[in-house]
């Protein structure tokens, strides 16, 4: 049978068509496969569509342009490139919730693509950002492989585009993946296929099986794609057996780029927000934010928002410390301790006066819309890299975690390295502060009660000012934990009461750390009286715990020295040694020595007058002791504020039992030292029965009596009256002469001159 010549022609035209359909294919799946290899660090398969379209379209703009002149193949690709690039960044805008048109979209992606896409946090989240090279180089690969490879007939030579792409893709990843075995055999098996088949149709010149019979060209083309079909099924199986051999033999894991570029850093204002405190304090007015709950109230108010966590400190300053990460809309999620409960919330915040690049958020975000962010996955903070303009509005959904209370009083404190930097104390710490965290860590053995009561002493012995000047390095926190209260020391605001807490739970042995935020009391307007600092610290399965160190504000602090007094260096003795009651025998006059001048005095004579002398001395220095502790007994006692005068006869009465060598310690409550107070006397009488009867005596009532005035002075300042104050200075120099009078006619007379009540801290 004859065949027709038209159906021949065009048997042979459909022939060259599929000749010439597997290379083209080749290269669009050996470019896609970058976008898979790529796409394992990425949030979303999106990256991975986008660059399979990129190869898809360069290849194909190069096929239908294979009979156009080549000056002309590049231009029309990179009109072609560009749609593509811009429908990709509408995308990846789309679906990352950016705001702004698509020109200020693509400017910003332009300017910032390459360190924003090694900046990025893993997994990456699709934006314009991080798709823009990708998209592009996917692109310019396809376009020059297809060109090599079609045009000049060169296919080994055209895979060379897409196995540098593929190769740099693998970079990019480094060791924040799984080795890609199986697409490396999958790519090896592609390119095998592609090696398979020629680049150009064939035609009489370079067909091998021209010029043969049908029945022969057919049998010869059979046995061809035999051969090719069992070496492709060779180096795929060789591929296949030997990739995870050779994947195994590699120790090192490869290097991250990531660490060549420097992630976005806060500036010097963020570093240490805790400054900022003092300020904010001053000008409770100023309109900082305005918060709308969106989803997720719950019925105690309002969460806390935190704007950042302060974990180094270094003896002055308290600083971040974070890395931040660029990262997407979706933030990496971490499971809540054990027994936690956990709560969904989601609010709208628009920036007002706010200034910087931290970004306010709700403990820990999840999810964030409306702005571009990096991430600390070790705080959970935000910042904004272009920093917070007035206006700027953003969503952000977090999971808000309350810890089991009943797992507190029982968790231990993680120790190591792991939490070294925030058990770290610098050196130069001062003495009363350690000796401080000492007294109520000695007091308290599990780590929970330990920073229970020291938010206790702060909450119960300090006072809360906005006019407290700012600072928080040892010097300052020294001076509000122990300086005088008259003097401006043992009042400050949230600053110093967290950084107090955190140095000394550090001293204590508790990981701690300072955060900086806002506590609204609804949604709204979020002002500067509404910021304020807290501490928190680290317990074991339980995770970070707040504590709030803030006096309450219908409660009178109560003296540091009742509960704690810094000791000196060297520390008086605590007991009034024994006065020698008998007088040392003087030994006899040495006989005179010969060749004496007869005109000098005799050793009587210099021996009286050095005697003499002495007892001058001795008698001008008592008089002065005397005189002195006169002026201080009329200073406490005829003080013009009747408060004043009580607090003062209650120390003529302690100093009394100090001289009487039974001293009473700072850690007593008043009631305590009037019932030693009553015990003391009893025992001076007994021990000197008849000794001062004819005084009139306080009985222990009196005694009770002054102890309460004390309270009421100290609890209720300007309640006690000028008769009152009167009755205190009675009773107080009633019981101290009667204490004195207990005892020996020496013990009085030292008594009196004694210069104790001079250098003890009162």
């Amino acid at each position: 049978m004859v065949t027709p010549p038209g159906t021949e022609a065009a048997a042979e035209r459909v022939a060259r068509v599929l000749r010439a359909v597997p290379v083209p294919a080749v290269l669009i799946v050996l470019v896609a496969l970058s976008g898979v290899v790529l796409g394992r660090v990425y949030a979303d398969p999106l990256l991975t569509r986008l660059m399979a379209g990129a190869a898809v379209g360069s290849v194909l703009v190069s096929v239908a342009a294979r009979r156009l002149p080549s000056w002309l193949v590049a231009p029309l690709s990179v009109a072609a490139l560009a749609g593509w690039t811009l429908l990709s960044l509408r995308l990846a805008a789309t679906h990352a919730a950016l705001p702004g048109g698509l020109g200020e979209v693509a400017a910003d992606a332009a300017r910032n693509a390459i360190p924003r896409l090694l900046t990025a946090m893993i997994p990456v989240e699709p934006a314009p950002d991080t798709v823009l090279v990708p998209v592009v180089a996917a692109w310019l690969a396809g376009l020059t492989a297809a060109e090599v490879a079609l045009r000049a007939g060169r296919v080994l030579l055209g895979y060379l585009p897409p196995a540098l792409l593929y190769a740099g893709a693998l970079y990019v990843v480094g060791p924040n993946a799984e080795p890609a075995v199986g697409a490396t055999v999958v790519f090896a098996a592609v390119a095998a296929a592609g090696l398979a088949t020629p680049g150009r149709p064939s035609g009489p010149a370079s067909d091998p099986v021209a010029g043969l019979t049908p029945a022969v060209r057919a049998a010869v083309r059979l046995r061809l794609v035999a051969a090719s079909a069992a070496g492709l099924a060779v180096v795929v199986a060789l591929a296949a057996l030997l990739a995870p051999v050779v994947a195994a033999q590699v120790d090192e894991r490869p290097v991250d780029p990531r660490r060549y570029v420097e992630p976005p850093r806060v500036e010097s204002l963020d570093e240490n927000p805790l400054i900022r405190i003092s300020g904010w304090a001053l000008n409770p007015d100023q309109r900082l934010l305005d918060v709308r709950t969106v989803d997720g109230a719950s019925a105690d108010g309002p969460p806390r928002i935190r704007l950042a966590v302060l974990s180094d400190y270094d003896g002055v300053t308290w600083r971040v410390g974070a890395t931040y990460r660029n990262a997407g809309r979706i933030l990496p999620a971490t499971d809540p301790a054990p027994g936690a409960t956990t709560e969904a919330v989601t609010q709208e915040i628009t920036v007002a006066d706010l200034t910087g690049r931290l970004l306010p958020a709700v403990p820990t975000p999840r999810e964030v819309t409306g702005a571009r962010v990096a991430y600390d996955p070790a705080s959970g903070t935000l910042i904004r890299p272009e920093g917070l303009t007035p206006g700027l509005r953003y969503e952000v959904s977090s999971v808000r975690e309350r810890p089991d209370a009943n797992l507190l009083s029982t968790a231990n404190v993680p120790a190591g390295d792991e939490v070294a930097r925030v058990l770290r104390v610098p050196d130069g710490a001062p003495e009363p502060l350690r000796r401080l965290a000492t007294q109520l860590a000695e007091s308290n053995g599990a780590p929970y009660a330990r920073a229970d009561a020291i938010a206790t002493f702060l909450a119960e012995h300090y006072r809360v000012t906005a006019d407290a000047p700012s600072g928080h390095a040892y010097p300052n926190l020294a001076f509000f934990l122990f300086g005088p209260r008259n003097g401006g020391g043992q009042r400050g605001t949230s600053e110093q009461f967290a950084a107090a807490f955190a140095v000394l739970g550090r001293l204590a042995g508790l990981p701690t750390r300072v955060v900086v935020g806002f506590g609204p009391g609804s949604d709204g307007p979020v002002r500067a009286a509404d910021a304020y600092a807290w501490p928190e610290v680290l317990f074991d399965g339980v995770g970070w715990v707040p504590f709030d160190p803030m006096p309450r504000p219908d409660e009178e602090p109560r003296p540091v020295e009742e509960d704690f007094r810094p000791q000196p260096e060297d520390p008086p003795p605590s007991e009034v040694p024994a006065p020698t009651e008998e007088p040392s025998t003087t030994p006899p006059a040495a006989a005179p020595a010969p060749g004496r001048e007869q005109g000098s005095p005799g050793t009587p004579v210099l021996v009286g007058g050095g005697v003499g002398g002495l007892a001058l001395l001795v008698g001008a220095v008592l008089a002065a002791l005397y005189a002195m502790r006169r002026r201080l007994t009329r200073s406490r006692l005829d003080a013009a504020d009747p408060g004043e005068r009580v607090a003062g006869a209650w120390r003529e009465l302690t100093d009394a039992l100090r001289l009487a060598g039974d001293p009473v310690g700072p850690d007593l409550a008043a009631a305590e030292v009037a019932e030693r107070a009553r015990r003391t006397l009893a025992e001076a009488r007994t021990a000197r029965p008849g000794e001062g009867a004819a005084i009139d005596e306080p009985d222990g009532a009196a005694v009770d009596e002054l102890a309460a005035l004390l309270n009421q002075a100290s609890f209720a300042p300007g309640s006690v009256t000028p008769e009152q104050a009167q009755r205190a200075v009675g009773l107080s120099v009633g019981f101290a002469d009667a204490l004195r009078s207990a005892h020996s006619r020496w013990r009085q007379l030292l008594w009196t001159v004694h210069p104790g009540p001079l250098r003890w801290r009162r």
